[in-house]
């Protein structure tokens, strides 16, 4: 498990993910597996060479969004760190979705109109 306040994500929105997933498998070794964890999202988990599991996706958005990249960092609390970045100037993009495996996400702009995302996983089984 990443540490909190790691980036530990990336994401690759597109609206040719074949195309982006040819390109980075050619280019890097990267591997794709179809992730069906949030419905009616066509999303493809990276598993870069050495990884344990995937360490980041590409995102059919389907022609909704302009293609991006955009990095995503491991928080415990989604909402606290939504209210403390908005305090510091932030602007959230994408309140907070939860997947089918527990895992949070929003996006956010810093202070500055940088994109980025914060995620956390779901809280262990006792």
């Amino acid at each position: 498990m990443p540490a909190i306040g790691s980036v530990s994500w990336f994401e690759i929105g597109s609206e040719k993910p074949e195309e982006v997933k040819q390109f980075y498998s050619e280019l890097f070794g990267w591997r794709f597996k179809l992730n069906t964890d949030l419905a009616g999202v066509d999303y493809h988990a990276a598993i870069t060479p050495g990884a344990p599991g995937p360490v980041g996706g590409i995102f059919d958005h389907a022609g909704r969004f302009d293609d991006y990249a955009v990095f995503y960092v491991l928080v415990e609390d989604i909402a606290a760190t939504l209210e403390k970045a908005k305090a510091l100037g932030a602007a959230v993009t994408m309140e907070p979705v939860t997947d089918a495996s527990g895992v949070s996400f929003a996006r956010l702009h810093d202070a500055k109109g940088h994109h980025f995302g914060v995620y956390s996983m779901p809280a262990p089984a006792v």
